[in-house]
């Protein structure tokens, strides 16, 4: 019989403590050990009995909880999930916890929050069990997350945008890359786009992120990078030294203007129960790009991004897919490989110079 996952909650709500513990205690396979109220009593506590999956908020007293999962990853690498408001100030001090070491992120409503959490059992459930997934190894190298608990039901692409019927355009000058990314890909984004010259060719990326956080992170990596980052806006040209995210809540989908590409931002169902899907940039890339496209699916839980990617080498682009060793979630890239999608397998620290070199194909 498995060992059940075992979990420790630190919160300084009591109605988040209780709330959360019946919803992780209704599921066999996982064991509340602990809770706390900050993460002062949690540390005490974690010597005696140290969890698999932390879940903690970020504003706590005596301790913020970056320093409190800056002090775990130190001393021993845990998966962390993030239960965070969706305030705009939560937000960025949820960026700061990814970038700590965090894998997953729960984004909560400021009032009305008994009956969300109730409503988000599910998920809640859905994120510890994804996180005890979590490669630690990946973990300890600073490959962190955020991914979003995906609620059902699960439909395709086929919702947003039909498969291409022939071959897209004959190869032209004019190329794109496109990435997808979930659990593991804030980090993993970070080690492709900063190693990326500014005369790179133009990137589209979808990242399965909330609402309120991709312009946080596309404004971080802005900053970091030589390359141009910032959250796609309906219509923006996809064009050399710039690098478009997929803003949270919304679909982002390639479409060709003339002899420009562009990108389509629209609302519509949640595609493998997430909103950005990377299925459907993956399908319009097929679609619209053809051979003129390089797609790259790194570290994520689930499939979204795998049948995209299938259909994108199907339609003579050249795909790779992040090995297992550089995941901290292989679930998005082994998918992918099984299909038969990915021409090539590497590690994060092969992808940049693969971007490179393709572009100078």
């Amino acid at each position: 019989m498995a060992e059940k996952i075992k979990v420790m909650i630190v919160d300084d709500s009591a109605l988040v403590r209780q709330v959360i513990s019946q919803a992780l205690a209704a599921d066999s396979g996982i064991e509340v050990i602990a809770t706390a109220q900050d993460p002062v009593f949690a540390l005490t506590k974690m010597k005696a009995n140290w969890p698999d999956v932390l879940v903690i908020d970020i504003e706590m007293p005596r301790m913020d909880g970056i320093t409190f999962l800056k002090k775990v990853m130190a001393e021993r690498p845990t998966p962390t999930v993030v239960c965070s408001s969706l305030a705009e100030q939560g937000a960025q001090a949820t960026l700061e916890a990814l970038s700590a070491g965090a894998v997953a992120i729960i984004t909560k409503p400021k009032i009305g929050l008994k009956n969300f959490l109730e409503d988000a059992s599910n998920d809640i459930v859905r994120a510890v069990r994804s996180a005890a997934r979590a490669n630690l190894r990946a973990l300890r190298a600073g490959a962190c997350a955020v991914a979003v608990a995906p609620p059902s039901p699960k439909l395709s692409a086929d919702a947003m945008l039909g498969p291409a019927t022939n071959k897209a355009l004959v190869s032209t000058t004019d190329k794109v890359i496109a990435i997808g990314t979930s659990t593991g890909g804030t980090q993993a984004l970070e080690a492709v786009l900063t190693r990326l010259p500014a005369t790179c060719l133009g990137i589209v990326i979808v990242q399965h992120m909330p609402e309120k956080f991709t312009a946080m992170f596309a404004e971080r990596l802005n900053g970091l990078c030589q390359l141009e980052v910032r959250e796609a806006r309906n219509g923006d040209r996809v064009v050399p030294g710039r690098a478009l995210i997929a803003p949270g809540g919304r679909h982002m989908m390639l479409k060709r203007s003339g002899a420009q590409y562009v990108v389509d931002v629209a609302d519509g169902p949640l595609i493998n129960r997430h909103k950005p899907s990377v299925d459907v940039l993956f399908r319009s890339v097929a679609k619209f790009a053809g051979a003129n496209a390089l797609g790259i699916l790194m570290t994520g839980m689930g499939d979204d991004g795998a049948r995209g990617m299938k259909e994108m080498h199907d339609a003579g682009a050249r795909t790779i897919a992040q090995d297992e060793a550089s995941c901290v979630v292989f679930g998005m890239p082994k998918e992918a490989i099984k299909l038969g999608a990915a021409d090539e397998v590497m590690g994060l620290d092969q992808i940049p110079s693969a971007i490179v070199q393709y572009g100078r194909r």
